[in-house]
């Protein structure tokens, strides 16, 4: 499952609407909660925009990625993809 948390960077990005828009524009289909006061960015120590977690099935952080997954010749999405799956591949 994915599950996407939007803290907006500026006051642009806190419009509900627009971030819908923008996630039906890119064909995003998973939930997406919206962080404007920014406790849930504040919670998980993020740091930097975006930030990518992969949680087991038991809820536990197995991986995170700071930046963006591609950002000149990073793997980070290829890196990703392997642990999902091997993850999917885990007895419940």
């Amino acid at each position: 499952m994915i599950v996407g948390v939007h803290t907006p960077e500026t006051p642009g990005e806190r419009d509900v609407e627009r971030i819908k828009a923008q996630a039906a524009k890119h064909g995003l289909k998973f939930p997406i909660a919206v962080d404007n006061d920014g406790s849930n960015w504040k919670a998980w120590n993020n740091r930097y925009w975006p930030t990518v977690y992969v949680v087991d099935r038991r809820g536990r952080v197995r991986y995170g990625w700071e930046g963006e997954l591609n950002y000149r010749g990073a793997t980070g999405e290829e890196t990703v993809r392997k642990l999902v799956e091997a993850l999917l591949l885990e007895r419940p």
